[in-house]
């Protein structure tokens, strides 16, 4: 491709906003999202991913990552997802991939909260990411997270994720059911909680 013509398309690539388009593929980590006659392959969290049939119409923010050999574009149904995303793939040591991977793990209001709270041990359960990173994410970001809900213990999130696990769920499952639940529930109560959730699906 001359010189010209890549320059001109990395720059139509940084405009890149958002995609509306129908679902005609789906993986286990990305999409591909047909919209205008041309199929935009959009990688997603697997949480976001488990909510999408093929075939129907979505809607996703779109980061652009641009390497010298590839456009990737990160997809969120949410506003304030794509903008935590992009809080963290700023931290020194967290790339794209990265990034999904910690928002795979607790929603973006817990992760929030463990930042925030400066919850070091909860953060470095997370896959992929170590001590160094964590205490990274916690100097860069605790600063920049606007106030979120610190009652509730984060441990006992983890706890009676891992407990749901156990029991056959799998981790999208067990995130779901525990999503909406009120922060200020003792770990027991939670995984009832989820379990009467898990049990109307």
């Amino acid at each position: 491709m001359p010189r010209k013509s890549l320059k001109n398309l990395c720059y139509y690539t940084y405009m890149i906003g958002s995609i509306r388009g129908k679902i005609i593929l789906k993986q286990e980590r990305f999409v591909i999202v047909e919209a205008h006659g041309v199929g935009y392959k959009v990688a997603l969290s697997p949480d976001t991913i488990s909510k999408l049939k093929n075939a129907e119409e979505s809607f996703f923010y779109i980061h652009t990552h641009v390497r010298e050999d590839a456009f990737d574009l990160y997809g969120f149904t949410e506003y304030e997802e794509l903008e935590f995303f992009e809080m963290l793939i700023n931290v020194s040591g967290i790339g794209p991939k990265g990034a999904l991977t910690i928002l795979a793990v607790a929603s973006t209001d817990t992760l929030k909260r463990a930042i925030k709270t400066s919850d070091l041990p909860y953060l470095t359960k997370i896959s992929g990411i170590g001590k160094k990173t964590a205490e990274k994410m916690v100097i860069e970001l605790r600063d920049k997270i606007g106030a979120v809900v610190t009652t509730g213990s984060l441990q006992g999130e983890l706890d009676a994720l891992e407990a749901l696990k156990s029991l056959g769920y799998s981790q999208n499952e067990a995130r779901e059911a525990l999503r909406d639940l009120p922060a200020e529930l003792d770990t027991n109560k939670k995984i009832k909680e989820a379990l009467k959730v898990l049990g109307k699906k």
